[in-house]
């Protein structure tokens, strides 16, 4: 995980980019809206960044997520 190529990363992670972002990738923001969208993909490069590094450390161990709810375990309000 590494901050400086993080663009190259998410291109490669990200097979589903538009054209417009990729070119937003390479050539830089030239507005104020197209520099919130590559603070948007930079936010879901480093969440995919850190899914990777928690992989890497539990090596293949199922860690559940404290807050993810389950159904069953959900009650229904005022009930």
């Amino acid at each position: 995980m590494n901050d400086e190529n993080w663009k190259e990363e998410f291109k490669q992670w990200k097979t589903s980019l538009k054209p417009f972002q990729i070119k937003l990738l390479e050539e830089g923001a030239q507005t104020q809206s197209q520099t919130l969208m590559l603070c948007d993909m930079w936010c879901e490069w480093k969440n995919l960044a850190i899914k990777r590094e928690i992989n890497k450390i539990s090596n293949g161990l199922e860690i559940k997520d404290p807050w993810e709810e389950k159904e069953a375990e959900m009650e229904a309000p005022y009930g």
